[in-house]
C-alpha cells in the first residue's frame, strides 16, 4: 500500500466516526431540550402565591364628589334715586353695617316741601266746612248735594297731599335691607339721577352657596340636605344646607343648578369667592364595601377572588356606588367572606395562595 492511498484510508475512517458521533449525540440534545420545559413546569404548578385578605363586613360608604361653587350675597343692589335733583347730603360711611329703613342720601326737596305746607293748611279749612256741612246737613239747612261736595273736595286735598310726600319719599335715598354698604360713587352737591348708582348694599349674612351638578343627581338632591364645602385660606370646612334648586335641566351642558345657605354669621366670608363643594348624594350604613384594588374586571364581567382552603376561587360581582378607595357590592359576596385583596393579576381559578395578612 502506497502512502497515498493509506492517508485515504485514514480520512475515511475519521469522517466515519465523526459522523456517528454527531448521530448520537444530536438525540440526545433534542431529547434533554424536550424534556426542559416539563421539568421547568412543574415547579410552577406547585408555586404558591402569597397575598393579604380581607374579611367582608358590614361598613358605610356614601357617594359624592368635589364640586366648584360660587359665594352669593343673599342679596345684594346697587342704590339711586327714582328721581332727578341735587345731592344735599350723605349719611353713611362707606364700608359698614346700616339698618333696613336707614337713610343713606338725600336730594334738594325744598319746593315739595312748601307744597306740602300749603296743602296741610288747606286741609284745614276743608275739614272745617265739611264739619260745618254736617252740622247744618242735619237741621236741613243744605242740601245733600252740597254736603257730598265739600267731602270729595277734602278727598282730593288729601289725595294731593299724599302724591307730595310720594314725591319727597322718591328725594330721599333709604336702606332696603340690613346689609354692608360699598363704596360710594358721588358727592354731596352732585346732580343725581334715576342712572346714577350711588352706592352698592350688600347682605352677607346668610350667604348663598351657588353650584350645578350633573343631571343623574337631580332626583336625589332634596331641599334640607346638609352640605360641607371649603374655601381657600380656611382650614376648617363649612356646614350648609340646600334650600332651593332650578326647576329643569339645563340642556346644553346638562347639569342641574343648586343653592345652599351658610349662615355667615360672623361675617366671615365674602360674596364674589369660588368654593370646593364636598358632596354626597347617596349613604348607605349597613353596606358591604371592598377594596377597588379587589376587583378584576374580565370582558366586562366584574370579578373578585374568594380565599377558600388555601385556594383561590374567582366570584362575579354587582357593584354598587364607591367612594375614593372602596365599592359597594350589591351581589356575589357574603358578611364573612374572605377576599384577596393583593396580587389579583396574578390569581387564577385554583392557584394555591398563603395569607400573610387578613384585614
Amino acid at each position: 500500500m502506497n502512502k497515498k492511498m493509506k492517508w485515504g484510508l485514514i480520512a475515511v475512517i475519521v469522517i466515519g466516526l465523526a459522523g456517528l458521533a454527531i448521530h448520537a449525540f444530536v438525540p440526545r440534545e433534542n431529547k434533554e431540550l424536550s424534556e426542559a420545559p416539563s421539568k421547568a413546569a412543574s415547579p410552577a404548578r406547585s408555586r404558591t402565591l402569597n397575598v393579604i385578605a380581607e374579611t367582608i363586613k358590614q361598613s358605610s360608604i356614601s357617594d359624592g364628589s368635589n364640586i366648584t361653587a360660587l359665594i352669593l350675597p343673599d342679596e345684594e343692589v346697587n342704590l339711586s334715586f327714582e328721581t332727578s335733583g341735587k345731592i344735599t347730603s350723605i349719611n353713611f360711611t362707606e364700608g359698614t353695617h346700616v339698618k333696613k329703613g336707614q337713610l343713606l342720601a338725600k336730594i334738594n326737596d325744598a319746593q315739595l316741601q312748601a307744597q306740602l305746607r300749603k296743602l296741610e293748611v288747606q286741609l284745614k279749612l276743608a275739614e272745617d266746612r265739611v264739619f260745618r256741612q254736617n252740622a247744618l246737613l242735619e237741621k236741613e239747612a243744605v242740601s245733600k248735594e252740597a254736603y257730598e261736595q265739600v267731602q270729595t273736595d277734602l278727598a282730593m286735598l288729601k289725595a294731593e297731599i299724599d302724591m307730595v310726600k310720594a314725591n319727597i319719599a322718591y328725594t330721599e335715598l333709604r336702606a332696603p335691607f340690613d346689609g354692608v354698604i360699598g363704596l360710594r360713587q358721588v358727592s354731596e352737591g352732585a346732580y343725581t339721577t334715576p342712572s346714577t348708582i350711588v352706592a352698592t348694599l350688600t347682605k352677607i349674612s346668610p350667604l348663598k352657596i351657588e353650584f350645578a351638578v350633573a343631571e343623574r343627581y337631580a332626583g336625589i338632591l332634596k331641599n334640607g340636605a346638609n352640605l360641607t364645602f371649603k374655601v381657600d385660606g380656611h382650614l376648617k370646612p363649612f356646614a350648609a344646607k340646600v334650600y332651593a334648586m332650578e326647576s329643569h335641566v339645563d340642556p346644553t351642558n346638562h347639569t342641574f343648578a343648586i343653592r345652599a345657605l351658610y349662615p355667615n354669621t360672623d361675617g366671615k366670608l365674602m360674596p364674589g369667592r369660588f368654593a370646593s363643594v364636598a358632596l354626597k348624594t347617596q349613604e348607605f350604613n349597613d353596606a358591604i364595601t371592598i377594596p377597588s384594588q379587589a376587583i378584576v374586571p374580565e370582558m366586562g364581567i366584574d370579578k373578585v377572588y374568594l380565599y377558600k382552603s388555601g385556594k383561590a376561587q374567582p366570584v362575579t360581582i354587582t357593584k354598587g356606588i364607591r367612594n375614593e378607595d372602596r365599592v359597594q357590592v350589591l351581589e356575589g359576596l357574603n358578611l364573612g367572606d374572605t377576599i384577596i385583596i393583593s396580587g389579583t393579576l396574578q390569581l387564577r381559578t385554583g392557584l394555591s395562595v398563603t395569607l400573610d395578612e387578613i384585614l
